[in-house]
C-alpha cells in the first residue's frame, strides 16, 4: 500500500511540476541531476556551536552562550565563494547536535536564543542571490538535542524534520540541493526519507536530494558499499530511497565510477558528489588554533578527479570563531580557482589523458598480506582506496607504457602515517618517502628525469617542460622513514597550454 501511494504521489507531483525531475528508472540524468552536474563545484560551509568549542561532533548539551561570533560576516563567505569560482554554497544549517543556524519556531536550540541572533541561513541565502551563486543546505537527520527524536514513534520526529525543512524551503528562496546526514543512528526505514523527498520536491522539483552512505551491497541490509567498489553497473542497491545522487563522505570514487544502481529490481542513474576539506588536517569545523590548508597541487588533482565523469565536488571552507573565513584559507580557495581558470560561463576544466591506467606494474617488494591488497598494480588502478606498500624502505616500481604516447605530468598520492588531534577527529599526516627519483628507459638505459629530496606528502605533482616517451617508467624510493606506500601514481599527458604552471 505504501509503495502504491508513493508512486501515485510521484506521478501527480511530476504532472503538477510540468516536467519530471523526480528519481525514476533511467540510464541518463534527469533535469535535476543535469543541473547538479552542471553546477559541479560547490563550497561547503561548516559553522555552528561546534566552531566555538573546538569540537567536530557535540551531543546537544553545549550551552547556547558559547555561540558568540564577534564579527559575523556571511557576505564575506559567499564573496569568497564567488571569487574562488564555486557555483554553489552548501551551508550546514543543523549538525548532529541539533543547533540551528536559523530562527526555528520548533526549537529553542538555535541562533535566536544565542548571544548573536543573526539568521545565518537568511544571510547566506541573500548573499548567494547578491553574488549569483546557487544556495544549498545540509541538514542532519540525527538530532541529539530534540526531545521528539527519542520518542518511540519515529513519525513524531519525522514530522519535526518536515516542519523544519518546510521553514527552510519556504523562507529562504530557491534551494538547489538538500544534503542529509547522520542516518546511521537509525534503521533507514525509520527516517521517512520518502516523506522528506516528496516534501522537498513539492517546494522545488529541481532540488537534488541525497543521504550520506546512499548505497549498500545488499538490498535491505546496512552493508555499506565503498565508492572504490562502484565499478560495475546494477550490482549495488539504494540504502535510502528515493535519492537523486550518491554520497559517501569523505570517500573518493574511482576513475571507472559507474552510475546505475538498483531498487526493487529497477535501475536508476545516480551521479556522485564528493566532499573534501580545504584543511590539510581534515577538519570540518574551524578550530581556535589555525590549521594549514592543503597544497594547491593536491587540491587541483582532487578537483580534476572528483569532477570527472559527470560527478561533483564540494570543498569545505569553514569560518572561524570571529564569523569570518580566515584570510589565508580564503586565499587558498581563490588561488585554486584562478589556477583552474574557473568561470561560471565555461565547463569545468579537465585533467589530461592518463596513459598509465592499468598498465603492467612490477614492484621490487610488496608488503606481505593474506589478501594481496598491497600489490604494485594498485598504484595505477584508478582507485584511491587501494595502495601499493613495499616491505623494504628502499624500493621501486616499474610501469610499462606505450612508447608512442607522450606525457608531461606525473601525480603521486602517498599513503602517510596519521596522528589524531585532541578534537578526536582531525589528523596530522606524516609522510614516509623522503627522497625519490623518476626515471625512464631510453635506448636500453635508465635516465633520471626528476629527483626529489623533499617529502612527497599528500600529493606530489611533477610537471615537465617537454613531452617524454618511453616504454617503461621507474619510480625509485631512495630514502624513507618507513615502508613506502602509494595510493596512485598517474602518468598524464596535459595539453601544451596547461602543462606548466
Amino acid at each position: 500500500m505504501k509503495k502504491i501511494t508513493y508512486t501515485l504521489f510521484l506521478v501527480a507531483l511530476a504532472i503538477n511540476s510540468g516536467f519530471a525531475q523526480l528519481i525514476a528508472p533511467a540510464t541518463k540524468p534527469n533535469p535535476a541531476q543535469r543541473e547538479m552536474i552542471k553546477r559541479g563545484y560547490g563550497m561547503f560551509i561548516h559553522f555552528g556551536i561546534n566552531t566555538f568549542n573546538n569540537i567536530e561532533w557535540s551531543d546537544g548539551t553545549l550551552p547556547l552562550s558559547s555561540y558568540n561570533p564577534t564579527n559575523l560576516d556571511p557576505d564575506q563567505w559567499v564573496q569568497t565563494a564567488k571569487e574562488a569560482g564555486f557555483r554553489y554554497v552548501l551551508l550546514v544549517t543543523k549538525h548532529h547536535d541539533g543547533f540551528c543556524l536559523w530562527d526555528s519556531k520548533y526549537t529553542t536550540y538555535d541562533v535566536a536564543s544565542s548571544p548573536v541572533k543573526t539568521d545565518v541561513v537568511k544571510a547566506v541565502s541573500e548573499a548567494c542571490k547578491k553574488y549569483g551563486i546557487q544556495f544549498a543546505v545540509y541538514y542532519s537527520l540525527w538530532d541529539r538535542y530534540e526531545p521528539a527524536y527519542k520518542d518511540k514513534d519515529p513519525q513524531k520526529y519525522i514530522d519535526y524534520m518536515k516542519n523544519q525543512l518546510t521553514e527552510l524551503f519556504t523562507n529562504y528562496g530557491s534551494i538547489a540541493e538538500l544534503w542529509l546526514d547522520g542516518g546511521w543512528d537509525r534503521e533507514p526505514s525509520a527516517w521517512g526519507i520518502d516523506q522528506i523527498y516528496g516534501l522537498v520536491k513539492k517546494f522545488n522539483p529541481a532540488c537534488a536530494v541525497s543521504v550520506n552512505h546512499t548505497i549498500v551491497n545488499e538490498e535491505g541490509k546496512r552493508d555499506y558499499t565503498q565508492p572504490g567498489n562502484m565499478t560495475v553497473d546494477n550490482k549495488y542497491f539504494f540504502q535510502y530511497f528515493p535519492s537523486d545522487f550518491r554520497l559517501w563522505d569523505p570517500k573518493i570514487i574511482t576513475r571507472f565510477d559507474k552510475k546505475q544502481y538498483l531498487h526493487e529490481g529497477k535501475s536508476y542513474y545516480l551521479p556522485f558528489e564528493h566532499t573534501i576539506c580545504i584543511s590539510k588536517n581534515w577538519n570540518w569545523f574551524e578550530k581556535t588554533q589555525p590549521l594549514p590548508t592543503r597544497d594547491l597541487d593536491e587540491l587541483e588533482e582532487l578537483f580534476y578527479w572528483s569532477t570527472d565523469n559527470g560527478n561533483c565536488l564540494v570543498m569545505n571552507v569553514p569560518p572561524d570563531q570571529t564569523g569570518r573565513i580566515r584570510e589565508y584559507v580564503a586565499n587558498t580557495a581563490i588561488a585554486l580557482g584562478k589556477r583552474l581558470n574557473l568561470s561560471s560561463n565555461r565547463p569545468l576544466p579537465k585533467n589530461g589523458q592518463f596513459i598509465s591506467l592499468n598498465k603492467p606494474v612490477t614492484a621490487s617488494s610488496v608488503w606481505e598480506d593474506k589478501n594481496g591488497s598491497f600489490d604494485g598494480k594498485s598504484v595505477n588502478d584508478g582507485n584511491m582506496d587501494s595502495r601499493w606498500a613495499a616491505k623494504d624502505t628502499i624500493a621501486s616500481l616499474e610501469i610499462d607504457l606505450n612508447p608512442q604516447e607522450p606525457f608531461n605530468k606525473i601525480s603521486i598520492f602517498e599513503y602517510q602515517d596519521t596522528k589524531n588531534l585532541p578534537d578526536g577527529f582531525s589528523q596530522i599526516r606524516i609522510p614516509r618517502i623522503q627522497k625519490y627519483s623518476i626515471d625512464i628507459l631510453q635506448h636500453g638505459e635508465w635516465m633520471t628525469i626528476y629527483l626529489g629530496d623533499d617529502p612527497i606528502g599528500d600529493c606530489k605533482v611533477v610537471r615537465f617542460a617537454q613531452d617524454y616517451k618511453t616504454s617503461r617508467l621507474r619510480f625509485r624510493v631512495l630514502k624513507a622513514t618507513a615502508a613506502p606506500s602509494i595510493y596512485e601514481l598517474s602518468v598524464i599527458r596535459m595539453p601544451e597550454i596547461s602543462a606548466l604552471r
